[in-house]
């Protein structure tokens, strides 16, 4: 193998500069498409998310998506199972699809993570879906259209929606 080759000059890096890529509200947490599937040669989905105090999606299990968070800052309350515990800046999850999961914001600041869909597809959807974010104004309260958006994400991710464990 020569490493002089010009073959090893291709480039091919995604590059998506801070503070850009698609930015929506989800469920009141705010989104920002870092990466589809599309743009990864199907490999994964990546979003950097903020999620505001009491923020988080209600408990879901994927049927097609395995989940990868990583926490950045501030610390949030996951649902594996029926197993609960608290994730902090640096902390690492890991989702199988099929599993009954959900983070909640319980603390009084926003948290910031970063998680990744593989294989990809949901974070397209939410792309298509979500309401994009107004520069300087909050998240909007939930009405009929944003349910009827968040409906639509469901099914077409083929998401299950679940109750908390008892």
């Amino acid at each position: 193998m020569d490493p002089n080759d010009p073959h090893w000059d291709k480039r091919g890096a995604l590059y998506v500069p801070s503070g850009q890529g698609p930015t929506v509200w989800a469920v009141g947490d705010v989104y920002t498409i870092k990466a589809t599937g599309a743009q990864t040669n199907g490999g994964l989905g990546f979003i950097e998310a903020t999620v505001p105090a009491g923020g988080g999606p209600q408990a879901h299990a994927h049927t097609e998506q395995e989940e990868t968070f990583y926490i950045l800052d501030g610390e949030l309350e996951f649902l594996d199972g029926d197993h609960i515990f608290t994730a902090v800046a640096g902390d690492f999850i890991h989702v199988p699809r099929g599993v009954r999961h959900r983070f909640t914001n319980k603390g009084n600041h926003a948290a910031k993570m970063i998680f990744m869909f593989t294989p990809p597809g949901p974070e397209q959807i939410i792309a298509d879906y979500a309401q994009p974010v107004r520069p300087g104004e909050a998240p909007p309260q939930i009405d009929d259209e944003q349910i009827a958006r968040y409906e639509e994400m469901v099914r077409l991710t083929k998401v299950i929606n679940l109750p908390e464990p008892s």
